[in-house]
């Protein structure tokens, strides 16, 4: 490959996760260039059967999440000369997700969970009730407002070891919707949380490592949201026992 700094040297997964391989592409580089910048040029100019997704292009809605140099980002919002090494850069599918084809995961396994999770908002009022006042300052309130920022990107579902390792484990993104609406006063399920992320996959079965709060492209914090949930769980577990 040639040695010219206006070239960047990129490797992208082409194929499924069974048969697929990385190819090398030659792109040219440019000043204040993304991931997303170089995957689009490869599409456009190189191969047009390369397979990815992307939509905002401004990290608002976050489905150009793929592995960058082995780590989850937002191509989007992630600059070249952030990330490159030698001139070489390595573009892959999100982990811990079934590769559909090349840079495309499957999103349904990640979004079952955040279903299974409790995720769905239920209602506390019906649509001709008078709207509850809300103090912003409130302590749940401030956790719950802690999370309500997730785009469902799942970087933090990829960059997860527990997920890597046990499939049954609901994922920092779903648990942390958990937490977000056990400290909503206006969801009307809440007694039902804490039942759904203490079971087979919950919320006990997180190491703590801190990889999704490290990559949360938006600055969340998953692993105290799922800190959280260990301690209610288990004052929960102590509250029943006593009784």
């Amino acid at each position: 490959m040639t040695q010219d700094t206006t070239v960047l040297e990129v490797s992208v997964w082409r194929g499924t996760a069974l048969d697929g391989a990385y190819q090398l592409f030659e792109v040219p580089a440019h000043e204040n260039q993304t991931i997303l910048d170089v995957v689009s040029w490869i599409q456009q100019y190189a191969d047009a059967s390369l397979t990815y997704r992307f939509a905002c292009r401004v990290g608002m809605c976050g489905s150009c999440a793929m592995m960058v140099n082995d780590q989850p980002r937002w191509t989007c919002r992630t600059h070249v000369k952030k990330v490159l090494k030698d001139r070489r850069l390595r573009i892959g599918p999100l982990r811990n997700l079934p590769v559909i084809k090349d840079l495309a995961v499957d999103m349904d396994r990640f979004f079952d969970k955040w279903v299974a999770a409790g995720g769905a908002h239920v209602p506390s009022a019906g649509r001709g009730d008078p709207i509850p006042a809300v103090d912003p300052e409130e302590s749940a309130r401030v956790e719950a407002s802690a999370g309500i920022e997730c785009i469902n990107c799942s970087i933090c579902y990829a960059a997860c070891d527990t997920v890597a390792g046990n499939p049954d484990y609901l994922g920092p993104a779903a648990l942390q919707r958990a937490w977000t609406l056990l400290n909503d006063a206006k969801h009307d399920a809440r007694a039902q949380i804490l039942d759904t992320v203490s079971g087979t996959g919950g919320c006990h079965n997180c190491h703590s490592m801190g990889s999704c709060t490290v990559f949360c492209p938006n600055d969340l914090d998953p692993m105290s949201a799922i800190a959280g949930l260990k301690r209610e769980t288990a004052r929960g577990f102590f509250r029943r026992r006593g009784g």
